[in-house]
């Protein structure tokens, strides 16, 4: 315990070389306030006035004691930690791999390439927190995958990486950078940590690489792969690479320019080695940066128990010898200069020793996003915390009201997350009107209007499979309705038919009441005939009923059997749809490598429309 005894404030203890003067005052204060020093003269009263008599003054031993007490309590004394949660370092890492041709040396076994992966592999297993990004170059940089937390993603497209995959010939790390530098800013990450992984660069790049850590805070660390003899590049088909005048090309490490460039940016240079103490020693040294920022911060904080309210206890009784009238009047200005408020203490002593900006990036960098917007100045960042507070509409007022065209992109980005996709659109479209030159704003746009148009032709499927289902309603009801029509016609001709007949029958009455009168016989004839009529009509009557029986009894089995058939072609065109879709997915390819390589020539055919530059000219 007594190990960890300290200070939390030590400059305090700067108070007791000035105790002896403040003693001294005191005491120069008692004699000037005798009666008989305000009469006599000076040269009278040294010799008149007895020093050592006993004066009715303050005593100054509890006066010193007092002075002590107040001045070790304001430094703080403290020997016991306060236990602190524990969070989560949130990292931001970028994994860049040179894949020129140079990779292809078999200085190492198999060759340069191979190693590669598998270091990298290594180094993601090493990176177990935090958001990283893959990145490729050679003659030009490319994104391979985004800043993820999966990064079992990553591993599964480093196996696709090869320099035959990239559109351009050469080496280009400082485009590389850049877009990694871009990469980490429009996350959120201030200050990120690149790993590059490479076999050399040339010496004409050395002067735009140490440019570019001046100007920007990313740590960077690099691993080289290879040795600085060097050995012939073999090419997948057998052949030796060699250059235009017919040489065999003999890559070497450049390490001394390597081991510059990281130094030039804070990171640091470790060749490779057989087993994984190159990634440790690369790994170890950001985390040991980051603890060391850690335990900058948490010396500036209440880490520490403080005992000095304690200590007050203990003046308190000595203030009791002072309960006498104009006693402690005299000590009440001193009290104001020495005891500040705990409030004002704690907001003068962070001014004092961090920005705004800089206490917004220490409760960024631990997760306190809210915290942090509210404490940054500086508007992009601001935006930024808001941006990972998941408060996407605070985000996107902040962003929009820099008017820069990185203000506008990420503007774009909060509007995509509230889907708002419209605005987002707009914004983008802002941000390359001030910089026609912004990828990222040029791909979101697009990958946003392709969603759009994804959106509108699901809506106006939807619309078009109701409407149908609804005219399949309609001509259902308009079957039934015709079936219904021709029933009743069908009655209706029967009843015209029993009519005739029945008006056939009485007209034939006066025919045979006029015979009647002439013949008895002829009566009788027509009596019979009348009779025979009348059951025929009765049959026919019978058969009319049993006939509209029947076709009322089958127009229910009619409408049912309509309905089966409806649904079945309803089930048959929905399996025809489905059998269509899998046919355009399996048609749909899902190489890694095709992909990635029709994703770059795409890109590289834009920027090269564009003039951007291509870095060192040479086929390696």
């Amino acid at each position: 315990m007594l190990s960890d005894f300290h200070f939390i404030r030590p400059f305090w203890l700067l108070g007791l070389i000035a105790l002896p003067v403040i003693i001294y005052l005191i005491k120069r204060l008692q004699v000037s306030n005798s009666g008989w020093t305000k009469i006599l003269p000076p040269h009278l009263a040294g010799q008149m006035i007895e020093q050592g008599s006993k004066q009715k003054g303050i005593s100054l031993i509890p006066v010193s004691l007092l002075l002590i007490l107040v001045i070790t309590a304001l430094a703080g004394p403290s020997w016991q930690k306060l236990p602190q949660p524990v969070y989560q370092i949130e990292r931001g890492s970028v994994l860049v791999l040179d894949m020129s041709y140079s990779m292809y040396s078999t200085d190492v076994s198999p060759n340069r390439l191979t190693r590669t992966r598998y270091k990298a592999i290594d180094l993601l297993d090493s990176l177990n927190e935090g958001d990283t990004g893959l990145i490729a170059y050679a003659g030009d940089a490319f994104t391979i995958s985004p800043l993820t937390e999966d990064i079992n993603n990553i591993k599964l497209l480093l196996p696709s990486l090869s320099p035959e995959l990239m559109p351009e010939l050469g080496s280009n790390p400082l485009a590389a950078l850049s877009l990694a530098h871009q990469m980490l800013t429009n996350a959120g990450h201030i200050e990120g940590d690149i790993y590059w992984l490479t076999d050399g660069i040339d010496p004409e790049d050395v002067a735009d690489l140490n440019q570019w850590s001046n100007q920007h805070p990313h740590k960077l660390n690099i691993l080289g792969i290879g040795t600085s003899q060097g050995a012939p590049i073999k090419l997948p088909n057998g052949k030796l690479l060699k250059d235009d005048l017919g040489a065999i090309v003999v890559p070497k490490l450049s390490e001394k320019l390597l081991y510059g460039v990281a130094v030039k940016s804070r990171g640091k240079y470790r060749s490779h080695t057989n087993d994984n103490a190159d990634i440790e020693t690369l790994v170890n040294n950001d985390f040991q940066q980051q603890q060391e920022k850690e335990s900058e911060n948490t010396s500036q904080g209440d880490q520490w128990q403080e005992f000095g309210p304690y200590l007050v206890l203990l003046v308190l009784p000595l203030l009791l010898t002072y309960f006498r009238r104009g006693a402690l009047l005299s000590l009440v200005p001193l009290m104001l200069i020495l005891v500040p408020t705990e409030q004002a203490n704690a907001i003068d002593w962070q001014s004092l020793w961090q920005t705004k900006d800089q206490q917004g990036q220490q409760a960024f960098n631990q997760k306190s996003y809210a915290k942090a917007a509210d404490t940054f100045e500086n508007s992009m960042w601001q935006g930024s915390a808001h941006y990972k507070a998941e408060n996407y509409q605070a985000a996107a007022d902040v962003f929009a009201k820099q008017g820069t065209a990185e203000g506008f992109y990420n503007q774009g980005n909060a509007l995509a997350k509230l889907q708002q996709l419209d605005k987002a659109i707009d914004a983008y479209e802002k941000a390359l009107s001030l910089d026609g030159e912004h990828q990222d704003a040029k791909d979101n746009k697009t990958l946003l209007e392709q969603l759009k148009k994804q959106q509108e032709q699901q809506q106006q499927e939807q619309q078009q499979d109701s409407e149908n289902q609804q005219q399949g309603d309609k001509q259902q009801q308009d079957q039934s309705q015709q079936g219904d029509n021709q029933n009743q016609g069908e009655g209706g001709e029967q009843q015209p038919q029993d009519q005739q007949s029945d008006d056939s029958g009485q007209q034939q009455d006066p025919s045979q009441s006029n015979e009647q009168q002439q013949n008895s016989d002829t009566q009788q004839q027509n009596e019979q005939q009348s009779q025979s009529e009348q059951q025929t009509d009765q049959q026919n009557d019978q058969q009319a009923s049993e006939s509209q029986a029947e076709q009322s009894e089958k127009q229910p089995e009619q409408q049912s059997t309509e309905q089966q058939q409806l649904t079945a072609a309803e089930q048959q065109a929905n399996q025809e749809k489905a059998q269509k879709h899998q046919q355009l997915l399996k048609k749909v390819t899902d190489d890694p490598y095709l992909l990635l390589r029709n994703k770059m020539q795409l890109e590289y055919q834009k920027r090269r429309q564009e003039g951007t530059n291509s870095g060192v000219k040479k086929k390696w």
